[in-house]
């Protein structure tokens, strides 16, 4: 049997070690790269995604895939709520528009529970969908990159 990688920080979480973990998911789902996000989850993680259930990484691959055919020109932005244990809560708001040019931006909250490795176990994501001019996007920085750390947050921004 292998040993299972170690995705720091590791539980229990300081509101400094929070953060980090925060910041490091929302880069990995900035690069839209479905095998890249998959990693840190356990190999059996459970999500519950608006109406979606997933299961394991094999699915969470094929979801991000689909997610992000969909939602193009993807940006992400989470912001610590609360976290304890091995628990944290997010709340976050991403734009992104569709294959007809509709711009969207999504808020959500997400709650996270962690294994002993860091990897991320469970799941749970309430979304909603605001519909928005492409003149109201406020997430404007090189798709190809990490949110640079100048770039204001969720509460800065008044989201």
């Amino acid at each position: 049997m292998s040993t299972p990688a170690q995705r720091p920080p590791l539980p229990p979480f300081t509101r400094e070690t929070a953060i980090q973990k925060a910041r490091a998911a929302e880069d990995a789902w900035n690069s839209c790269d479905p095998q890249r996000v998959s990693l840190a989850y356990t190999e059996d993680s459970r999500w519950r995604n608006r109406a979606d259930f997933v299961t394991g990484r094999a699915e969470i691959v094929e979801f991000l895939t689909r997610k992000w055919k969909r939602e193009q020109d993807y940006r992400l932005i989470k912001e610590i709520w609360a976290f304890e244990g091995n628990r944290i809560a997010v709340r976050f708001a991403y734009e992104w528009h569709d294959d007809s040019g509709n711009w969207f931006r999504s808020y959500g909250n997400e709650n996270w529970e962690f294994d002993e490795n860091g990897l991320m176990r469970l799941r749970h994501a309430s979304i909603n969908d605001l519909p928005i001019a492409e003149s109201e996007r406020k997430f404007h920085w090189d798709r190809k990159a990490p949110r640079p750390a100048d770039h204001p947050g969720l509460s800065d921004l008044g989201l």
